[in-house]
């Protein structure tokens, strides 16, 4: 009988193998030369105009996270709320906990003024 371990392992190495391939192959047969034209900044085929390094305000980026929070979120409740008349009622309960938690943890949110966009 064969071990199941080599299953796991032949699954590590190509887990392996796959991401590392293509970086190392594109390592070997990308050109080299480097030239100020392709150093140089582009954006939409027009020419740059003033810098071109500009500091984005860290709330745009505290918004998208708490929105992508959230969204996710809604991931493990859907599933909940289709099957909500078949649950126990200590599944109705956790559910209805981590909402709670979710609304605790908007309400923090809009406190600390993250979702204000200016």
């Amino acid at each position: 009988m064969q071990n199941p371990w080599i299953y796991i392992g032949l699954f590590l190495v190509i887990g392996i193998i796959l991401p590392v391939a293509p970086l190392v192959i594109a390592a070997v047969i990308a050109p080299k030369k480097s030239n100020p034209i392709k150093r140089s900044t582009y954006e939409c085929g027009l020419e740059t105009v003033g810098e071109s390094w500009v500091q984005f305000k860290a709330q745009y980026y505290v918004f998208a996270l708490v929105f992508l929070i959230f969204d996710v979120e809604t991931v493990f409740l859907f599933p909940w709320a289709l099957a909500i008349n078949a649950l126990p009622f200590f599944a109705v309960a956790e559910g209805v906990l981590f909402i709670l938690i979710l609304i605790v943890g908007l309400s923090y949110a809009w406190r600390k003024g993250m979702l204000e966009w200016a």
